[in-house]
């Protein structure tokens, strides 16, 4: 059945079948959830929080706290990552059996970078949510003038006809 091109509806759409009628004898949603919960066998959290690198078990190479210098740390990350990669070849140059050292290096810098990026996120989606709604208030502005334009214009016509009535 859950396989069917069209299944059939679950068996809970019958508490709704009277709801054209009246919209009350319906049951109320349940609360949303908080806290964990588990979808398709994996365990979920409401919270989304970005753990820290030490709790991935990773060194964190830049510092610590809420008043973090977001650009400089990552031009300062950037910086040592290609300074990594030029040593990491000459190493595979010259001494080609040292390089999981330096490779490790750069993984560690990649990590950082990326956990940095990831701290950004929150930022990234609320100044994308604000470009939105100021292009959909700006649109909204666009199509008032517009509509009252028209009725101007309208108005002008009515008026232009009632004279040209009157004239005759």
């Amino acid at each position: 059945m859950a396989t069917a091109t069209y299944p059939p509806p679950p068996p809970y759409y019958r508490l709704y079948k009277d709801y054209s009628q009246n919209p009350k004898s319906a049951p109320e949603p349940p609360p949303p959830i908080e806290g964990t919960y588990v979808c398709f066998g994996s365990n979920y959290t409401t919270d989304d929080v970005l753990p820290s690198l030490e709790e991935q078990g990773v060194r964190q190479l830049y510092p610590r706290g809420p008043n973090v210098d977001f650009k400089k740390e990552l031009r300062s990350l950037n910086r040592e990552l290609q300074l990594h990669i030029l040593e990491l070849a000459d190493i595979l140059v010259e001494r080609p059996s040292q390089y999981a050292r330096r490779v490790e290096e750069i993984s560690l810098i990649f990590k950082n970078l990326h956990h940095l990026l990831n701290s950004l996120r929150p930022h990234q989606a609320r100044a994308t949510l604000i470009h939105i709604l100021e292009l959909q208030i700006e649109r909204r502005r666009q199509a008032v003038e517009d509509i009252k334009r028209r009725r101007e214009e309208a108005q002008r016509l009515l008026m232009e006809s009632l004279e040209t009535l009157d004239g005759h």
